[in-house]
């Protein structure tokens, strides 16, 4: 489930890579490559994808409408909607297997604890039970989804990444560099918010670590050990872009800017300051700590591919 995303493409090319056979669920269905191939859901109700489910060595469910949307009721029932429910639908199919996947691979986020100013977070954090409902309710209903409709399964993996950098369609980097090189690339609010964040190639690794280590289980923060602030995040993009200059961006200009563009303003102005502890306590080895160098290897890839 959402196999055709972002971070879904580069998972199922590392899966293949590694001789797997992939099945994807998708909406469209049909399509057939070599090593995997696309089997039709709705998102909505069980059908004959629910037989793929059958004694599957892991299970990974990257399903969700993107959050960069306005913070209105609507959106906000839409996005825990489109979280909560495909959740349940595959906890369902899951119960009605006689032989369950091995393993439960789910995707959250960060977000789910909020605006944390300078505090240190991770894994051992509480999560907060209130903060921005775009972030923290949204992350919080569907964590408990995941955690009582994988109850059957024997080992759970619940991943919370930050900000995925890198690759061709890395949607982060196609939208601050675009505002870098129209010169807006200056920080955004107080410029001091933090911002964790991992390169998309470390992003795959930990997933396909998810799926083949077989003591990995709870929670994970995938993000890399560096966090930085905004500003040297929106600094890294316009040295990328070649713009040494970027207007930086108030708070209440934030805030109109973003609902002008239809997104949340709360995703720029608010931020954590996490660190992936389990991971590295497994021996995970990052290969990008260096945000500036991640996010020039970004744009790079971003124009060979437009």
């Amino acid at each position: 489930m959402g196999g055709s995303g972002f971070l879904g493409r580069g998972l199922r090319e590392r899966l293949v890579s590694r001789g797997y056979d992939v099945v994807v669920l998708s909406r469209r269905g049909g399509g057939r490559r070599p090593g995997w191939r696309d089997v039709h859901w709705d998102a909505r109700s069980t059908g004959p994808w629910v037989e793929e489910l059958e004694g599957a060595h892991a299970l990974v469910h990257l399903a969700g409408k993107r959050v960069d949307c306005r913070p209105t009721a609507a959106n906000v029932a839409e996005l825990t909607r489109s979280r909560v429910e495909t959740v349940r639908l595959v906890g369902t199919a899951v119960g009605s297997l006689a032989h369950k996947p091995s393993a439960w691979v789910q995707l959250s986020s960060l977000a789910r604890y909020g605006d944390c100013g300078d505090d240190i977070i991770d894994e051992a954090t509480p999560p907060p039970d209130h903060g921005p409902a775009q972030q923290v309710e949204v992350c919080r209903r569907w964590e408990g989804a995941y955690e009582e409709a994988s109850a059957g399964i024997a080992r759970r993996v619940l991943v919370r990444p930050g900000i995925s950098i890198g690759g061709a369609g890395d949607p982060a980097t196609a939208q601050l560099a675009r505002l870098a090189r129209l010169g807006l690339g200056g920080r955004v609010g107080s410029g001091r918010q933090w911002v964790s964040w991992i390169a998309a190639a470390d992003m795959f690794d930990i997933l396909v670590c998810a799926v083949e280590d077989l003591t990995m289980d709870g929670v994970y923060h995938a993000t890399a050990p560096t966090p930085v602030r905004n500003s040297e995040l929106m600094a890294a993009y316009r040295a990328a872009v070649g713009r040494r200059f970027g207007l930086p961006s108030p708070s209440p200009l934030t805030t109109m800017g973003a609902w002008l563009m239809g997104s949340d303003p709360a995703l720029a102005l608010t931020g954590r300051r996490c660190v992936p502890t389990r991971l590295l306590g497994h021996g995970f080895r990052f290969a990008a700590v260096d945000v500036r160098q991640v996010v020039a290897e970004a744009v790079r890839a971003g124009r060979a591919a437009s």
